[in-house]
């Protein structure tokens, strides 16, 4: 009788060792980083959070550093779920390599328009403040002044590579328990983050960042799928 010896291999370290391992990697690196900020919030925060690149708080490093960093317990769980469920299948579908690669290109991009909003408010609050204007003064310090954290930039980046991988795969919102396709999803998603961002309303969070992220897993996905490299692992 013949036979197929497939080994032990696959089966040992438990649940971990069967993650992905760029994903798997992230969400412990960045459970370690938290656990260090809880350790020395001040200097986590002021060492590795980003601040504006005229702030005095600045550090090149933090475009990169900041999104290990997170906000409280529920801002980690809900980010690193969410990267636990769409990342280890995205990563699975394009390789580990290109993961890498779009997790962090995304993020990037999170940056780069949630800097180029900031420096439209900058102007305008500058001119103010030309003009003697108190209330401009304070904006421009809170600007320079306040700490970004989070991986979100990236994970919504993810979310959207999912998306557009999977546009008919349903999905279903904790909170309200409402079920869409997921390229219904993600536009929803965009339609909030872009309205909440202009109206201001939810104070105190990134939301051009999450629609940054975004944009640029929309436009990943695209060129790669335009070269026909999408699934190949061997190429970017």
């Amino acid at each position: 009788m013949s036979y197929y010896y497939y080994g032990n291999e696959n089966r040992r370290g438990g649940f971990l060792s069967q993650l992905p391992p760029v994903t798997k990697n992230l969400v412990i690196i960045n459970v370690i980083i938290f656990v260090a900020t809880l350790i020395n919030e001040n200097f986590m925060i002021g060492t590795f959070a980003l601040f504006y690149p005229t702030s005095p708080y600045f550090h090149w490093w933090q475009v990169v550093t900041h999104m290990f960093m997170h906000g409280g317990f529920w801002h980690i769980f809900f980010n690193m779920y969410t990267l636990f469920i769409f990342g280890c299948v995205v990563e699975r579908i394009i390789g580990s390599k290109k993961f890498l690669l779009f997790y962090f290109i995304c993020g990037l991009g999170a940056v780069a328009l949630h800097f180029g909003v900031q420096y439209l408010q900058m102007q305008s609050y500058m001119e103010g403040a030309a003009l003697g204007n108190a209330a401009a003064l304070q904006n421009i310090a809170e600007i320079k002044g306040t700490p970004t954290v989070g991986a979100s930039g990236a994970i919504y980046g993810v979310l959207m590579g999912y998306a557009m991988l999977f546009p008919e795969s349903r999905m279903t919102l904790l909170f309200p328990p409402v079920t869409l396709s997921a390229k219904w999803m993600v536009v929803v998603f965009a339609a909030i983050e872009l309205l909440t961002g202009v109206t201001g309303w939810a104070s105190g969070i990134a939301h051009f960042a999450h629609l940054g992220g975004m944009l640029i897993g929309w436009l990943m996905i695209l060129w790669w799928r335009k070269r026909g490299v999408l699934f190949d692992q061997n190429r970017l």
